[in-house]
């Protein structure tokens, strides 16, 4: 029976670790924090937990392990990696040992994979969706917040799998029936050593295709395109207006036709309409669905939160929730898709260029810092519009809505990761909604006295 050291006990690692202890294996568990919870978890499991082990610590531990399952948010430059070089001990990511455990089975579930800069989680529910009204339950994995190792239990017949770069950076057998990878940009540079690193990771989801698989990529991006012509998989473009799915005279268009009307979309910005060309390439050239499937899907898809939601609309002013936008590039997204913008920006940078996000000028009224980078946001619009700091969810949402007039947008899209004053980025969206609907409501409630 063989044993595995899994560091690392957030969802990926406790889900990587429950499966191996139902299937009978030894697991070693170690994290960088002490948390009671974790104890509690090893002794759930019956297994012991070591904390901020150093060097020779985790060599002691890799020295009874066969192979070393790290979390997604060990970074590169962790001690651990260098310790699994030293030893010659394979190191798999948590989609790497899924995959192989489902391929061992004796029916594997077909898979289509998503990976990019921006769009991931979007695209992915979108595929399952898509999949889902084929009458083939699909569930979407990976990034998202069940690891598709949790879900090789489950009932699901397909899998729409979410490849982040910390997930693909340690496989060396994934493969899914297709695969797209949507764009790419400076991102998690606090995790990667290097840009090269970050694009090299993502190019492993297509890796291992065969000339029966799919790699899906976006028309307007030469590199990404030309690193799908190298790979074994058949290419399928798709873009705005042009590519083998593309969008023109109000239409998604196939190569085997009209998939819907852009207009009965239950979301249509620019980049929802790329993110539904992806994924239909997806699941239609790997035979998951048809077009009328994927049209279905279409009108009734529902987004996960925090990803360019509408919150409110008071006074002739929308507010929209945009905190999963945690780097430039995916605030960029929404600052394009508006105009007479009071953005909400900052948080904690991920050692990232931030003024990219002022490359908008026509479309910004005012900026709000906040967060640890708000001097740099301050810098990067310094001259482009009115900028303004807050040190507090609520006192930007106050600050932006004394900012706001008819026709404006109020738009949280900060460009950072939210460790700064949240743990994660759903916390901060959270706060945002509740301090907006609450002066809101206040204000409704001073009118009708």
């Amino acid at each position: 029976m063989s044993t595995t050291l899994v560091y690392g006990l957030a969802v990926a690692g406790r889900a990587v670790a429950d499966e191996l202890a139902r299937r009978g294996e030894t697991v070693l568990l170690a994290d960088d924090k002490s948390e009671d919870r974790h104890v509690e978890f090893a002794k759930k499991l019956n297994c012991t937990v070591q904390f901020a082990p150093g060097e020779a610590e985790i060599e002691k531990l890799m020295r009874q392990a066969q192979r070393v399952v790290p979390a997604p948010g060990i970074a590169e430059s962790h001690r651990l990696f260098a310790v699994a070089k030293r030893l010659n001990k394979p190191v798999e990511s948590e989609i790497e040992l899924a995959y192989c455990l489902e391929q061992a089975s004796n029916n594997p579930r077909p898979m289509v994979a998503i990976t990019g800069t921006d769009g991931k989680t979007t695209t992915t529910l979108l595929a399952a969706a898509m999949i889902n009204s084929a009458g083939v339950k699909a569930a979407a994995v990976g990034n998202t917040e069940v690891p598709l190792i949790a879900a090789l239990g489950s009932d699901a017949r397909a899998f729409a799998v979410e490849c982040s770069s910390f997930r693909l950076a340690f496989t060396n057998k994934f493969r899914a029936k297709a695969a797209v990878w949507l764009n790419l940009a400076p991102d998690h540079l606090d995790w990667h050593s290097s840009f090269d690193s970050y694009r090299a990771s993502k190019a492993k989801i297509w890796a291992n295709l065969t000339d029966s698989d799919i790699a899906v990529a976006p028309v307007a991006d030469e590199s990404i395109i030309g690193l799908a012509k190298k790979c074994k998989g058949r290419l399928v473009s798709f873009g705005e207006s042009s590519g083998d799915y593309h969008a023109r005279d109000g239409k998604l268009n196939s190569p085997h036709g009209e998939i819907i009307k852009i207009d009965q979309m239950s979301r249509s910005l620019p980049h929802d309409v790329t993110n539904a060309l992806a994924a239909a390439a997806l699941v239609i050239e790997s035979g998951l669905a048809d077009r009328a499937h994927v049209a279905e899907a279409l009108r009734n898809f529902v987004n996960a939160p925090h990803r360019i939601e509408l919150v409110a609309e008071d006074g002739g002013v929308r507010w929209y929730n945009d905190s999963k936008a945690t780097s430039p590039h995916a605030a960029s997204v929404a600052l394009n898709s508006f105009k007479s913008i009071i953005l909400i920006a900052g948080g904690k940078n991920k050692d990232l260029d931030l003024s990219s996000m002022a490359a908008y000028p026509g479309h910004m009224k005012a900026v709000v810092a906040i967060g640890k980078s708000a001097p740099e946001i301050v810098r990067a619009f310094a001259g482009v519009c009115e900028v303004r700091t807050a040190n507090s969810m609520r006192e930007a949402v106050h600050l932006a809505d004394s900012l706001a007039s008819r026709g404006d947008v109020v738009l949280l899209s900060p460009g950072c990761t939210s460790f700064d004053w949240y743990n994660n980025y759903g916390e901060r969206g959270v706060d945002f909604k509740k301090e907006t609907n609450e002066l809101i409501n206040s204000r409704k409630k001073i009118g009708s006295l």
